[in-house]
């Protein structure tokens, strides 16, 4: 066995024994990875995790953000987590949309690509908008999924369950706070599902030099 040792050592020493590259060291990363550092998709995100026992208590007064449920620290953590993780895998970001919410305002902000754009388009209208202005945003959700990034670059949204749910359908049933859908645009107002990853999942696959593999 020690003689086995010894050739390996022997070997590695004189550059004869293959050592990992960089390509291969990444090689475990899934293959979505290195297609969304070419820019070209569509990342929606549910806002972060809030606090359980607030609600919306003034939803017709979106600017009346003390009586909206909001972010709570963990939600704030993976926020800024996740931006970070983002940009350990080198992931471009143009722009950055939101519901008009605060709750997902403060996601969008704290994943820390810039100034972020809200837009009643991306707001939870629950049971104070008429049903024709909720399939109108789900409308607007699956449109802005549809729509090719600039180039090189993809974009993110930040919304509420009832938006996602509406506009993907009941595969999203079950969809967390904090979790990323990734699509791909098809070029034609169509998009394809690339991905969908929970927020505690980014740091997995971008791991700083401190945390273990």
């Amino acid at each position: 066995m020690w003689s086995v040792v010894r050739i390996a050592l022997f070997a590695a020493a004189a550059g004869l024994w293959p050592v990992p590259s960089h390509s291969q060291l990444s090689s475990s990363q899934p293959q979505w990875i290195e297609a969304v550092r070419q820019g070209g998709h569509v990342i929606v995100f549910r806002h972060g995790a809030t606090h359980a026992d607030q609600a919306d208590t003034d939803p017709l007064h979106i600017e009346n953000v003390a009586q909206q449920r909001q972010l709570n620290d963990q939600g704030r953590e993976l926020a800024r987590a996740i931006g970070a993780a983002m940009r350990r895998l080198k992931l471009p970001v143009a722009e950055v949309h939101t519901s008009a919410f605060h709750r997902a305002v403060e996601t969008g902000q704290l994943l820390g690509f810039g100034d972020v754009k809200p837009s009643l388009d991306f707001t939870e209208g629950g049971l104070v908008v008429t049903p024709i202005e909720n399939s109108r945003r789900a409308q607007a959700l699956r449109k802005f999924a549809g729509t090719m990034p600039p180039a090189g670059f993809n974009v993110i949204l930040v919304t509420h369950k009832p938006n996602i749910l509406d506009a993907f359908g009941k595969d999203w049933f079950d969809v967390r706070e904090g979790e990323a859908s990734i699509f791909r645009p098809d070029g034609i107002g169509g998009f394809k599902l690339v991905t969908r990853l929970q927020a505690d999942e980014w740091s997995k696959l971008a791991p700083t030099a401190s945390s273990p593999n």
